[in-house]
């Protein structure tokens, strides 16, 4: 009967020691994460620490350079135009047929956009007055940015007609003096003149000269009368 009272005293004891000890060693655990700062190895992993870092978007960098006044812009025309059929005011396109470069840097490269309008057009006229056609710049679209620009334009007048207006009234008197002569000997000679004259005069005042026509991919070059700055990447 002792023997199974110490028996059941000491398992009792045992299980006493055991349950102390128990939240002796959470206590412990506890105390080791808050002293090195680590979490507990079952402890459950944030999503705001687990997400990659969003990726940073460089920013564009840019510089100014400046075009002298003077530089000459060689272009070539997108728009038809003509002195006998283009109006005053209306718009004309045409691109930078070569790059401006300042320094090595491309300021203004081949293609982009120049616009302005007709400033003058003057058909050809009777007799005299040769035709007239003028074209002004005002605006450049390059690097995806649009400046104002001021610009010598461009002009370009018919060629006279005098040489062949002659040629027209000579061959008239020619013909008129060589058919007066066979009618009508000396006398009827100089009377054919006179009259094949007035008729090639009457031929030329009869023919306009010539007009000015420029098509698209006409080369044309006008200059800058002012300093202009662009924006370029660095």
């Amino acid at each position: 009967m002792k023997k199974s009272a110490c028996v059941i005293a000491l398992a009792f004891g045992l299980a006493a020691c055991n349950g102390a000890k128990a939240p002796e060693n959470l206590a412990t655990t506890d105390n080791t994460a808050a002293t090195t700062g680590t979490a507990p190895a079952n402890a459950p992993i944030s999503a705001a620490t687990s997400a990659p870092a969003p990726a940073v978007t460089p920013v564009a960098q840019y510089k100014e350079i400046t075009i002298p006044s003077g530089t000459a812009l060689a272009l070539d025309l997108g728009t038809a135009v003509a002195s006998d059929t283009s109006r005053v005011e209306q718009p004309v396109h045409a691109t930078l047929r070569s790059p401006v470069t300042i320094n090595g840097i491309v300021a203004l490269p081949a293609g982009s956009e120049v616009t302005g309008l007709v400033s003058a057009a003057d058909g050809a006229g009777r007799v005299k007055g040769r035709a007239h056609l003028a074209l002004r710049f005002n605006a450049i679209r390059a690097n995806g940015q649009s400046y104002d620009v001021k610009t010598s334009g461009f002009a370009e007048t018919a060629r006279a007609t005098k040489k062949k207006d002659a040629e027209k009234i000579g061959i008239g008197a020619g013909a008129g003096a060589a058919l007066g002569a066979i009618l009508g000997g000396g006398s009827g000679a100089a009377k054919g003149a006179a009259i094949g004259g007035a008729g090639g005069t009457g031929v030329v005042l009869a023919t306009k000269g010539e007009e000015v026509r420029l098509g698209p991919g006409a080369n044309i070059t006008t200059r800058l009368t002012a300093p202009l700055t662009v924006r370029v990447r660095s």
